[in-house]
């Protein structure tokens, strides 16, 4: 069992809220989707961004707005992107987002491709069908944290893809989760709980410069 501390939640936590703030901020998600298009650069897609939260009536954002194009997808969430990458007409690029809805935090993310560009369509859904194999994993096996990203490690490369190590999940929670500490979900030496924890997946080509990025709450 996990530690009362890394599994800590606010006074007004209820899991209603917590799934119904996903559904919002992946309804987001695919709002900034249908504005993207080629010549768009990553600080113009935040713009079209700030438009559909406000549609959406969020209440704000608990992490920055992180969109990659081409290369850039490969890049981490603390590494700078380039800022002179536009979306090409056969090209690809992610979405992450962290909304508050109700007191609760969503966090998700997710690759597209635009255009004719069938490896870095390989690569997307391979993110995703990776994602759905850890996800399953932690469903039927009760894997622990560090298990489950080892699990997705081995995985990621039987499936030729190069995974990051250095995206390993986290907690969410009633806004700010931040103060309960709950670390990364790759270092939890514990089966984490339904409904708590981000299970975060980021790939790559590996020799070519684009990857994907998928995540989304781990949930029963």
């Amino acid at each position: 069992m996990t530690t009362p501390s890394r599994e800590a939640v606010g006074p007004r936590f209820d899991p209603t809220s917590m799934q119904r703030a996903r559904e919002k901020t992946w309804a987001a998600l695919h709002g900034i989707r249908q504005r993207m298009c080629p010549g768009i650069s990553e600080d113009e897609a935040k713009l079209e961004a700030a438009e559909v939260f406000r549609e959406l009536d969020f209440e704000r954002l608990w992490h920055p707005v992180i969109i990659r194009i081409g290369a850039n997808t490969t890049r981490t969430y603390r590494q700078a992107s380039d800022p002179n990458v536009r979306l090409g007409e056969n090209d690809s690029y992610f979405i992450d987002l962290g909304l508050v809805f109700d007191g609760h935090e969503g966090d998700v993310g997710d690759t597209f491709v635009v255009g004719q560009a069938p490896e870095r369509q390989a690569c997307a859904d391979a993110a995703r069908t990776l994602f759905g194999e850890v996800a399953d994993a932690w469903r039927t096996q009760g894997l622990s944290g560090q298990a489950l990203y080892a699990f997705a490690g081995e995985r990621a490369g039987a499936m030729g893809w190069r995974i990051n190590h250095a995206i390993k999940g986290h907690r969410v929670s009633d806004f700010p989760h931040s103060v309960h500490k709950g670390g990364d979900l790759g270092d939890l030496e514990a089966s984490p709980s339904g409904g708590l924890w981000i299970l975060e997946i980021q790939i790559a080509h590996p020799t070519e410069p684009f990857g994907a990025f998928y995540e989304d709450l781990l949930t029963r």
